[in-house]
């Protein structure tokens, strides 16, 4: 399942240097703008502490085989960019191509680091780059709004006259300086037709603020200032420090790494509270298949029936797809397998209407 998220944010605030530690396509990181010029694209295992428990249960053969997510480090982006100032045209290219934006903002303070307008201030750098995709944005809803008016007055086209209402809601608020994501549509058809516009402000995103080391556990005044500025849109703030992160990925063993991380007060490192949070942000959920064999994670979309489940693995598995046997982890784990969850009438058998949840075991039956 090929879905990406979008790493964005003004030159050097650390967006790179993020990208490094979450994957092991080295992206340059340097004290200067326009670094990264094309996107760097990582496949980035997905942490899920569920898969450990499982392989301790089941030996597998091959393994134990997490899922990943795709992340996509963009160039920074500058004021003007919706003009074409600083490459912006292209980056905001790479931007659409994305499903969910990674926002990351600098929180910290360091002469020895330039910023590009001279003085750290993290909700202006954030009104700096919302407002050259808000402006792109309403590039893209005034060019619509010719169209669909003429549609809607030439033939009486319902869908033009629908379409039409999103998108006047959608200037109204562009020409506000708000974001597409804060507007909130009446209805399914409403919601329907704003998908279909694929609007930048309209991704989900995530705003990451890039702290120094002292702040990593506790934040700062930057961060507080961040969540004031974003509390009335539906996006998740995650607090880090890229440096300290950088260094952690630099250690060999896992017991290293848990060392420094509470040395400084942290129980998880933030990277992989970023990458779930990534995960989730892409609405995914994972399924599990654990055997003798092996013990995988698969990636679906919240929302997937039994069958399109089956569809992950294989597009056989969908097509003669008879039914689903169904082991809840939390049940695998107490009773100790598989085995031992049928005897305790602990395995369940779905259908094609079964609506698959996070974390659910599955085998499936099917024949083609």
């Amino acid at each position: 399942m090929s879905l990406q998220c979008g790493i964005v944010g003004l030159p050097n605030v650390g967006k790179s240097t993020l990208f490094n530690c979450l994957s092991n396509a080295k992206a340059q990181s340097a004290n200067f703008p326009f670094c990264t010029i094309e996107p760097n694209v990582g496949v980035i295992t997905v942490p899920d502490e569920r898969l450990i428990k499982l392989g301790e249960i089941c030996h597998p053969e091959r393994g134990v085989i997490p899922t990943t997510v795709e992340i996509v480090d963009i160039a920074g982006l500058v004021k003007g960019a919706s003009k074409g100032e600083g490459l912006g045209n292209k980056f905001l290219a790479n931007i659409r191509e994305t499903d969910a934006i990674i926002h990351v903002l600098r929180c910290f303070d360091d002469e020895n680091v330039v910023h590009v307008d001279g003085s750290v201030n993290p909700v202006r750098d954030k009104e700096i780059i919302d407002a050259e995709l808000q402006l792109k944005d309403l590039e893209t809803v005034e060019s619509r709004i010719q169209k669909c008016e003429k549609a809607a007055k030439a033939g009486g086209d319902k869908n033009a006259k629908l379409q039409l209402e999103v998108l006047v809601k959608y200037r109204e608020a562009l020409s506000q300086g708000k974001n597409a994501r804060t507007v909130e549509l009446e209805n399914k058809d409403q919601k329907a037709a704003a998908k279909d516009l694929f609007l930048l402000t309209n991704k989900p995103v995530m705003y990451v603020c890039n702290v120094d080391e002292s702040a990593a556990v506790t934040g700062n005044a930057y961060v507080e200032q961040v969540k004031e500025a974003v509390k009335d849109e539906d996006a998740q703030v995650l607090v880090l420090a890229a440096k300290i992160e950088s260094e952690i990925a630099e250690l060999e063993t896992y017991e290293e790494r848990q060392m420094f991380l509470e040395e400084i007060g942290l129980q998880e490192s933030g990277v992989n509270r970023l990458i779930k949070a990534a995960y989730a942000l892409l609405n995914l959920r994972t399924f599990l298949t654990a055997g003798s064999d092996e013990v995988r994670a698969w990636t679906f979309k919240a929302g997937y029936k039994a069958p399109q489940c089956a569809g992950v693995i294989h597009t056989d598995f969908e097509r003669g797809f008879i039914r689903a046997e169904v082991i809840k982890y939390a049940d695998f784990i107490e009773l100790g397998g598989e085995a031992q969850c049928r005897a305790a009438g602990k395995l369940a058998t779905e259908g094609k209407d079964y609506l698959v949840q996070d974390g659910d075991i599955m085998h499936f039956l099917f024949n083609v």
